[in-house]
């Protein structure tokens, strides 16, 4: 059986193609495992025996559990994150007034609230006569909430809607209210009041709401043909990190390679967000120790127990997770999870911790508050300022959120199986190629396949009336 020990600390392996008894991506025994002895994988705790293991058999959940408990840890600070050589590269971006730069060169048209969803989708379509020149696309990023919200999610939407307004990508936006919602176009103007990219209008307040739309489209649409690519340095980058679908090649292949992206990122100039924090949990502390300073360290350390007083007082376990997908493909408990998810953080150190929806300011690595859904977290991550996210999948997805979603595969099979999902295969680890991509898809020379879906959604918490 071809397999693979990730480190000497380990008394699991991994089967790579896997047997008649042990499927591929699932753990098999080193030695023999007494019950109540830990799992070692990737030289640290991934749970604990419920019986005892023989060596070379399997080892997944009829006989591992959790070694976490519900109850806040008590983390300490212990720096360890790599120092990375610097180097120039640039990208061939569009350049914003405001000193930002895009990757795509779209038009946005985003509802205040989901009451106007459909006049949205019918000036997408009746506007698409006017992509023309360098034009990406124009596309309604389409939602359910905007209205009968309170408090924090009420703030939180309208945060969202104005964090995907400024992203870079976007050349013009068009707010397209109702005119009586919660989410009004007042709080909006007031955050964005700084662009000059931007425009408005109440579909109560003009006599037709899609001839109005309609022209100020065809207006955007005249300008933003004509804007072009220019040499732009890679401090203008920032990347957003995210896995979806994970399997037990996950922390093997695809999270580690865009680890090492992440990193090249970093030593370029550049910036990159990671979140998911539940799928965090059992990882937090080798995170906590790359932040750069005691500051840093403390928020990220109150952003971890935020979450998990979070899930406690809506009466769920903190650990409920993996899912039975992660299951079948061979992740057996959180931390195990955990531990390959962090590697797309790469080796350098977290700079800033970032509330859900604050926009990213700090060269380096950012860490995101956000939940671990796809859509979510890809939509908060494109939000704080991603020009593309890297999504890590070992079962497919076809989603792409509001900015290019790139597929990395983590094993052959998927990545043959659903070749109209998946951009990259890393199973073979290779860095340059999959670098070589993402500079191709920042130079607008790839198109990443699920580009023609944009989708974009909310971080709920809170009553809906």
């Amino acid at each position: 059986m071809k397999s693979v020990i990730i480190n000497e600390k380990d008394n699991v392996g991994v089967s790579l193609e896997g047997s008649e008894s042990i499927p591929a991506g699932h753990k098999f025994a080193l030695k023999d495992i007494a019950a109540g002895e830990y799992i070692i994988k990737y030289g640290e705790i991934i749970g604990k025996a419920t019986q005892n293991i023989k060596k070379g058999e399997w080892v997944h959940t009829h006989n591992v559990k959790s070694h976490l408990d519900e109850k806040n840890a008590a983390y300490q600070y212990e720096y360890k994150a790599n120092t990375l050589s610097k180097t120039a590269r640039t990208f061939r971006g569009y350049k914003r007034k405001n000193g930002k730069a895009g990757i795509r060169n779209e038009i946005y048209i985003i509802p205040t609230v989901g009451c106007v969803n459909n006049v949205c989708r019918r000036l997408e379509k009746a506007a698409q006569k006017y992509v023309s020149g360098s034009i990406d696309g124009i596309f309604a990023l389409t939602h359910q909430f905007g209205c009968s919200q309170l408090g924090e999610d009420n703030v939180n939407i309208r945060k969202l809607l104005c964090g995907i307004a400024e992203n870079p990508n976007a050349s013009y936006v068009l707010f397209v209210g109702l005119g009586c919602e919660n989410n009004g176009l007042n709080g909006i103007k007031e955050q964005l009041k700084d662009c000059d990219n931007i425009a408005y209008y109440n579909c109560q307040d003009v006599e037709d709401e899609h001839a109005y739309g309609l022209e100020i489209l065809r207006e955007f649409a005249g300008k933003a043909k004509e804007l072009q690519r220019e040499e732009t340095d890679f401090s203008k980058l920032c990347v957003g990190l995210k896995c979806g679908g994970s399997d037990g090649y996950s922390g093997l292949t695809a999270n580690p390679l865009v680890g090492r992206i992440t990193d090249r990122v970093v030593a370029c100039g550049g910036s990159a967000i990671l979140t998911e924090v539940p799928e965090m949990f059992g990882a937090e502390q080798l995170l906590m120790n790359k932040c750069k300073n005691l500051e840093v360290f403390e928020k990220y350390k109150a952003m971890i127990e935020n979450f998990k007083d979070y899930y406690t007082k809506n009466g769920f376990p903190v650990y409920e997770n993996p899912s039975p997908g992660n299951k079948k493909g061979g992740i057996t408990t959180l931390e195990e999870k955990s531990l390959g998810c962090v590697e797309k953080a790469g080796s350098t150190q977290i700079t800033d911790v970032l509330s859900y929806g604050e926009r990213v300011k700090e060269q380096g690595v950012s860490a995101l508050n956000a939940p671990g859904n796809d859509l979510i977290a890809a939509t908060a991550l494109a939000a704080s300022g991603c020009q593309i996210v890297l999504f890590t999948t070992g079962r497919g997805t076809p989603f792409s959120t509001f900015v290019p979603t790139m597929k990395i595969a983590t094993n052959n099979r998927i990545s043959a199986f659903k070749n109209n999902w998946i951009d990259f295969n890393a199973y073979d680890m290779d860095e340059e190629g999959l670098f070589g991509l993402l500079e191709k898809a920042l130079n607008g020379e790839y198109k990443c396949k699920s580009e023609d879906i944009r989708e974009i959604a909310f971080y709920k918490t809170g009553v809906t009336l």
